[in-house]
């Protein structure tokens, strides 16, 4: 038998109403597979689970909160970061899928929703889950991060480096020249 704690079990709602889950998980950045974490703090998620409009459908609405320490994408320097967010899921049992027609249409409205195939949602995969939605693409320690020197690889944001202010890519050049050309044509 399952945990109820650390499930959302589809046929305890169906028997006993909406049910309230509140856990905490400790997640590795190992487990989330994202190299732009340096650390990652406790995990705590919130959740209520109850039926849906049609047969099958289970809403969960829910928080999550969490902190961790990410590395710059640009200076490479660790960085602090909390998140506390909130989530709306719909889960509805996985179409049949005959073996004639292997491909099922998905509707503008089915979108959001998550499919089933099992009656029981592990919380700690919905914890993953909303760790990996709140991860930034790229993540800054700042907006204005000036990154590293591409010569020296000094962090400009506060080493600074001796290194020439204007670096030319030598693929351009043969374009050197044209900027001034420009220049003095506007000045005429």
């Amino acid at each position: 038998m399952l945990d109820t704690q650390d499930f959302i079990v589809f046929d305890e709602i169906d028997k006993n109403g909406p049910q309230t889950y509140s856990r905490t998980y400790q997640l590795t950045p190992q487990e989330l597979e994202r190299e732009e974490l340096a650390g990652l703090g406790p995990m705590s998620i919130e959740a209520t689970a109850g039926k849906g409009e049609i047969p099958g459908e289970y809403l969960v609405d829910g928080s999550s909160h969490f902190t961790a320490d990410f590395t710059c994408s640009r200076c490479v320097e660790p960085f602090p970061f909390a998140n506390a967010s909130e989530f709306h899921l719909r889960f509805r049992p996985r179409p049949e899928i005959s073996e004639e027609n292997a491909e099922v249409e998905v509707t503008p409205d089915e979108l959001d929703v998550e499919f089933y195939s099992e009656r029981a949602i592990p919380l700690r995969d919905l914890a993953n889950e909303q760790i990996q939605l709140a991860i930034p693409m790229k993540p800054l320690c700042t907006e204005g991060c000036l990154g590293l020197c591409p010569q020296c690889g000094a962090n400009q944001n506060g080493e600074g480096c001796s290194c020439a202010e204007t670096v030319v890519d030598s693929r351009f050049a043969a374009l050197a020249g044209i900027r001034e050309e420009l220049a003095k044509k506007n000045e005429q």
